[in-house]
């Protein structure tokens, strides 16, 4: 019997892992974790034009992933560890679960095969 499915996420932690799932949006927060980043230079790594790097921004900003600021002319972006934060501890919940011992599994197989093995048979009629 299989166990019911599990209920919805949260929308907040939709959006976070569906901006996870992008390796240029993950780049884009390890840079982050370093300093605060104009948008130019969060785009200079990449080979990719301006508005794209900006839309990945936009997207890690809806999922709450970051912050976005202007200072004079410059727009900046900043970490926000909190939604990061609220991921980990919903993922937190899978490692409650103990591995699965193979080598255990396999001696009681062995002991049952052994005990069923031992047992006489029941007498025929």
């Amino acid at each position: 019997m299989h166990a019911p499915p599990a209920p919805p996420l949260p929308p907040v932690l939709d959006a976070v892992f569906s901006a996870l799932a992008d390796p240029t949006r993950r780049a884009i927060l390890s840079m982050l974790l370093e300093d605060d980043m104009a948008v130019t230079d969060v785009a200079e790594p990449f080979q990719m034009s301006l508005a794209a790097i900006s839309k990945h921004l936009q997207i890690l900003a809806e999922a709450g992933l970051i912050s976005q600021e202007k200072r004079g002319r410059v727009k900046w972006c900043k970490l926000e560890p909190d939604a990061m934060r609220e991921a980990s501890i919903w993922m937190q919940g899978f490692g409650q679960f103990e591995r699965l011992d193979l080598d255990a599994f396999e001696r009681f197989l062995e002991a049952e095969l052994h005990t069923a093995e031992a047992e006489p048979d029941p007498p025929q009629a």
